[in-house]
C-alpha cells in the first residue's frame, strides 16, 4: 500500500472546487485558479481564444494537479480579470511574465493550448530564465500555415453552432466522426461539472481583440525557436482545422528538443479528446 502525502503535499481539492484567486499585476487585476500540491514545479496553464476559467478541462487539470501544483489563469480583459483584452500575443505573454513574478513563481512549467500556445512560446522567449518545460497543444508558430484564417474558418462554425443550439467547440475542437461527436458531448458536459464560483463569461468586444491577436500572430514574422533550448511536448489532433495540425509538425521540426505526439481521428481539442493518454504522457514528459 502506498503511503499518503505529507499534509504539507497533499492535494486537496479539485479543479471543480478550486477557490477563484486574483493578483495585481502592474494595476490591472487578474484571476486565477491554483490547486495540487504546496511543493513541486509550478505548471501554469494558458488557454484558447475567447476561454475562460471554466474552460479548461476538468480531467486534464485533476489529472496534472495530482503530482505537481498547477496554476491556471486568466489574460488581461477575459472573464472575471480586469483591463482591455490584448491585441498581440506579445502583450499578453509580458502579463503572464509579470503574473509569475508577481505570485513569486520560479522557475515554472508552461501548457499552452492554442492561442495560449503563442502565447507559451513568446513567454519562453522573453524570458527564457522563468520556464523549466513546455508543453504546446493545438498550436503553431508564428507566421505558421493557416493561422491568419482562424476567423474565416470559425465564424461559419460558429454560426452553424448557434443555429444548432451547440456550443461552437462542437464544430471547431472535433473530427465530424462518430469518435469526434462522441467525445465533444463528453468534453461539453465536463465543462458544466463545476456549479458555483464560476467565472465571468468573455465579452464580445474580448473575443474579437483576441481573434486580432491570433491573425496578427498568424501574418507575424517566424520567430527563432531554435533559440528555445527547454524541452518541449507538442500535441495536437490529426485533423486540426483551426490551427492546422501540419503546424504542429512545424514546431517540433524546429525546435531543438521537442517530441511530438498526434492522436487519431481527432481535431483541435485532440488533448480532451484523448484526455488520459494526454496527462499520462504530459506527467511522464514533466517527471522526466
Amino acid at each position: 500500500m502506498n503511503s499518503p502525502l505529507p499534509p504539507q503535499t497533499r492535494q486537496t481539492t479539485t479543479w471543480k472546487d478550486a477557490s477563484t484567486r486574483t493578483v495585481d499585476v502592474a494595476g490591472t487585476t487578474l484571476v486565477y485558479r491554483r490547486l495540487g500540491p504546496a511543493t513541486g514545479v509550478p505548471l501554469i496553464l494558458l488557454n484558447h481564444w475567447g476561454a475562460v476559467l471554466d474552460n479548461f478541462d476538468p480531467r486534464i487539470v485533476d489529472g496534472l494537479a495530482a503530482t505537481r501544483p498547477v496554476i491556471a489563469v486568466n489574460y488581461r480583459g477575459v472573464g472575471a480579470s480586469g483591463g482591455e483584452a490584448p491585441l498581440t500575443v506579445a502583450e499578453m505573454a509580458r502579463d503572464v511574465i509579470a503574473l509569475i513574478r508577481a505570485l513569486g513563481l520560479q522557475p515554472v512549467d508552461l501548457l499552452g493550448f492554442s492561442l495560449g500556445g503563442f502565447v507559451a512560446q513568446d513567454i519562453v522567449l522573453k524570458a527564457p530564465e522563468l520556464i523549466r518545460k513546455l508543453i504546446l497543444t493545438g498550436t503553431g508558430p508564428a507566421g505558421g500555415a493557416g493561422i491568419e484564417n482562424v476567423g474565416r474558418v470559425s465564424w461559419p462554425l460558429i454560426a452553424k453552432a448557434m443555429l444548432t443550439f451547440r456550443d461552437p467547440k462542437f464544430y471547431l475542437f472535433f473530427t465530424s466522426t462518430a469518435n469526434g461527436r462522441r467525445a465533444a458531448k463528453v468534453f461539453l458536459a465536463r465543462l458544466k461539472e463545476r456549479e458555483a464560483d464560476r467565472d465571468k463569461p468573455v465579452t464580445i468586444a474580448a473575443f474579437r481583440r483576441q481573434l486580432k491577436a491570433i491573425e496578427a500572430w498568424g501574418k507575424q514574422a517566424p520567430q527563432d525557436l531554435g533559440a528555445i533550448r527547454n524541452p518541449v511536448l507538442v500535441a495536437n489532433g490529426d485533423h486540426d482545422i483551426m490551427v492546422p495540425s501540419r503546424n504542429s509538425v512545424d514546431l517540433a521540426q524546429r525546435l531543438p528538443n521537442a517530441e511530438l505526439v498526434l492522436y487519431d481521428d481527432a481535431g483541435h481539442g485532440g488533448i480532451f479528446q484523448h484526455h488520459e493518454a494526454f496527462v499520462h504522457k504530459a506527467l511522464a514528459f514533466l517527471d522526466a
